[in-house]
């Protein structure tokens, strides 16, 4: 299968027509046809861009089909193609004082299959930045009711209304609830007894996708 054959496959699958597809990347259905049918073999970054975010995969995707460029990449032993599956991003956390945590689910992030994750959220501050999670990355998070002592977890506090990523450490024969932070500047948050009603673990911190810059 080549890469108009995909682009027509994937279009199908989701019932979009010629000039559906065309408007969403910005061209007309004719380009669109032209693409599908092999007539146009170089298609720029922008397009495929475009296209791939209208037809629901990474731009990735489309490098497995009749790319030369692909093809020459794999012959490079250390160099390793990525599959890829969506996330939903459900807002920002915090990585200092708690904050509010609004859940945008709209929004997905492509993210590479051994991410065993069930949403991502995008870290806000630097709190936690000798972890190497800086403002604006994207922390992947797997769904759990509680993490073990010193993993990174996405905890809500004060009654759900906020939210934190931090290092957790839970003494049960103490009733104390410990979130430290990365960054000595910031103060450890303490919860204890009666107190330990007002956090909920969201879930265990296990990837964080960071621009390089």
């Amino acid at each position: 299968m080549n890469i108009g054959q995909e682009i027509k496959r994937l279009r199908t699958e989701r019932r979009m027509t010629l000039e559906q597809l065309g408007n969403q990347c910005c061209v007309g259905k004719s380009t669109v046809r032209k693409w599908e049918n092999g007539m146009i073999k170089d298609m720029r970054r922008d397009k495929i861009e475009k296209l791939a975010n209208a037809l629901g995969v990474s731009p990735s995707h489309f490098f497995e089909y009749g790319s030369s460029s692909k093809n020459s990449i794999n012959k490079i032993s250390n160099i390793y193609s990525i599959e890829v599956h969506r996330l939903p991003m459900l807002g920002e956390i915090s990585c200092g004082v708690p904050k509010f945590t609004n859940e945008d689910r709209e929004s997905y992030v492509d993210a590479g299959t051994d991410v065993k994750a069930d949403f991502c959220l995008k870290a806000k501050g630097d709190s936690m930045i000798n972890a190497r999670i800086h403002d604006g990355d994207i922390v992947f998070i797997r769904s759990q009711d509680i993490v073990e002592n010193g993993e990174i977890a996405a905890v809500v506090v004060n009654n759900d209304s906020e939210a934190t990523l931090k290092r957790f450490y839970y003494y049960r024969e103490r009733s104390t609830l410990i979130l430290k932070p990365e960054n000595p500047a910031y103060e450890d948050l303490i919860f204890q007894n009666e107190e330990l009603n007002e956090v909920h673990v969201l879930g265990k911190a296990i990837a964080f996708q960071s621009d390089v810059k």
